[in-house]
């Protein structure tokens, strides 16, 4: 790809607005309207291909032609840490070796299977929020709440002791921080490593009841996968099952505590559909991937009217889709009555996001219990000093300081 300094396309991501916290930027919506497929510039100066509008950003999703592998060239790395990375999970694979690792994973995380789980997630809210109270006043919902909740439901998926948590946690955010060095996040990721090679290699002297003792019996030991696959798997599995619901939960709450008229439509409901399909508007409406979807094109295709040629690089960004207003009839409001089940934020077509079903279940159960039980919850920080995760691959916030 050719580099450009100074004038020329913007860079992308953008800043959002100073007092906007929860809206995209705002040249999204202008280059959404106006030259929906755009060239941008990435933090290495490399120009690529830009994707603001829903049908769009589908198409690019959900064609082969679009490949997930970063060491192709012309990919739109997220940063140089990346472009440096030796780890290679099945995100980052294309076709039949991408299929063929997802599948080995697909019976966990299945809608069945996260259902069956929920009453369990009921417990862990409910026993987060009965500490929460027990504690007092103020209290950060970040790490007192959120962190823990979603991190004690993959650690029981995956068999990761929970004492771990504040570790895993730590290695996890230093590997989501675009201001970090490349060599402050390889170290962090070859740290999680380093504990997940040796969980897996207890696993294969101690297996238990669990998925990573599962593949452990099921793939390394029938020669289907290596310890090494199931390593970097793990840490996949690991960082995106606790990281990301943990910031829906933190921002979420932030955002309804902005709105106090819905956060009292989802408190006072009863009805289990209505509290899913809020779930759903906040994912659309918050889209956290920040960076957006990043692919390189494996041969021309026109998208949007405007061709890409192979080897050039695309970013879709799904946070302009889900505000498009071609395809949400709100899109710029949180309306827990609008329908966005089929909004972008955990992706679309073969790697939409794997552990979706476990996500929705989480988001419901948290959504439908935490304001309930706590009706007087209320930011105990005026809303300017909330400080939110501008810095990370996933938006979030740092802290969310809150009272009762």
């Amino acid at each position: 790809m050719t580099t450009t300094e100074g004038a020329g396309p913007p860079k992308f991501p953008m800043s959002r607005r100073p007092g906007c916290p929860f809206d995209p930027p705002d040249e999204l919506a202008g280059i959404r309207e106006t030259r929906p497929v755009q060239q941008v510039r990435n933090w290495d100066g490399s120009r690529h291909w830009l994707i603001t509008r829903y049908q769009d950003c589908r198409t690019v999703l959900g064609d082969a032609r679009f490949s997930s592998n970063f060491r192709l060239p012309g990919y739109p790395t997220t940063g140089p840490a990346q472009l440096a990375s030796t780890w290679r999970s099945f995100i980052n694979m294309d076709g039949a070796e991408h299929l063929e690792q997802r599948r080995v994973l697909m019976r966990e995380f299945t809608r069945r299977r996260a259902e069956q789980l929920r009453p369990r997630v009921q417990q862990i809210v409910d026993d987060a929020i009965d500490a929460l109270l027990s504690q007092g006043p103020p209290a950060d919902l970040v790490s007192r709440f959120a962190l823990p909740v979603s991190s004690l439901v993959i650690c029981e998926l995956l068999g990761v002791p929970f004492e771990d948590s504040a570790f895993f946690q730590d290695r996890s955010a230093a590997m989501l921080d675009k201001t970090l060095s490349r060599e402050g996040i390889n170290n962090a990721r070859e740290e999680l490593r380093g504990f997940l090679r040796d969980l897996v290699a207890a696993k294969e002297a101690t297996p238990g009841d669990d998925l990573i003792s599962r593949l452990v019996r099921d793939q390394v030991q029938t020669g289907r996968m290596t310890s090494v696959q199931v390593v970097d798997t793990s840490m996949l599995l690991l960082i995106a099952g606790h990281e990301t619901t943990a910031d829906m939960i933190g921002l979420g709450t932030a955002a309804l505590l902005a709105h106090p008229e819905r956060l009292a439509e989802i408190r006072d409901s009863d009805d289990p559909a209505f509290l899913a399909n809020a779930a759903e508007e906040m994912l659309r409406y918050l889209t956290i991937t920040q960076s957006g979807r990043r692919r390189v094109a494996v041969a021309d295709i026109e998208v949007g009217g405007q061709l890409i040629r192979a080897g050039e690089g695309v970013i879709v960004a799904n946070a302009a889709a889900n505000r498009d207003p071609r395809h949400f009839a709100a899109p710029d409001e949180i309306d827990p009555h609008q329908k966005a089940r089929h909004h972008l934020a955990f992706g679309y077509g073969p790697h939409q996001c794997l552990g979706q079903s476990l996500a929705r279940v989480e988001l419901q159960v948290v959504y439908g219990t935490l304001y309930r039980r706590i009706p007087a919850l209320r930011l105990a920080v005026a809303p300017e000093e909330v400080r939110y995760q501008h810095e990370m691959l996933i938006y979030g916030v740092h802290e969310l300081p809150v009272s009762w």
